[in-house]
C-alpha cells in the first residue's frame, strides 16, 4: 500500500508579497528624497510612479499565477500576453496623465518615471531572488516510486 503523496504549496502569493514590499520600501524612499530634493511635485510624481508600478506589476504576476494553478499549459502563453497588456497599460496611464494636466503641475515628471524605473527594478530584482530562493521540487519522488 502507498501512501497519495502531499500536494506542494504554491508560493506565487508569497513571491507576490515580498516583490510588492520590496518595491514599495524603494518607493518610499523615492518619495522621501523626491520630498526633500524637489518639494511637494516630486514627492507626489514619486508615489504615483511607484504606486503604478506596483499595482500593474501586482495585476499582471496575480493574473499569471492563477492562470498557471488553473491551467499549466496555458501559462506560457497569458504570461507573454499578461507582458505586453503592463505596457499598453503603463503606456496609457502616462497618456491619461499627460492630457489630464496633472505632469508638470502636480506632479513631477522626471520623478514619476524614475519612481516606474526604480519600481519595476526592484520588483524584477526581488521576484528573481525569492524564486530563486524557493525550494520548488523539480520532481515528485512518491509518485515515481509508487509505479
Amino acid at each position: 500500500m502507498t501512501t497519495e503523496s502531499k500536494q506542494v504549496p504554491r508560493i506565487g502569493g508569497s513571491l507576490l508579497l515580498g516583490a510588492a514590499v520590496f518595491a514599495l520600501l524603494l518607493g518610499v524612499l523615492m518619495v522621501v528624497l523626491g520630498a526633500l530634493l524637489g518639494g511637494s511635485a516630486a514627492a507626489y510624481g514619486a508615489l504615483t510612479g511607484t504606486l503604478l508600478a506596483v499595482v500593474v506589476l501586482g495585476l499582471g504576476t496575480f493574473t499569471v499565477d492563477a492562470v498557471a494553478g488553473l491551467m499549466p499549459s496555458a501559462s506560457l502563453l497569458v504570461a507573454l500576453l499578461t507582458y505586453v497588456l503592463q505596457v499598453v497599460l503603463l503606456a496609457v496611464a502616462f497618456g491619461v496623465l499627460t492630457s489630464s494636466g496633472l505632469l508638470d503641475d502636480t506632479l513631477d515628471r522626471r520623478w514619476l518615471a524614475a519612481a516606474v524605473i526604480v519600481g519595476v527594478l526592484a520588483w524584477l530584482v526581488a521576484q528573481i531572488r525569492l524564486t530563486t530562493k524557493a525550494r520548488i521540487p523539480v520532481y515528485d519522488l512518491t509518485k515515481a516510486s509508487a509505479r
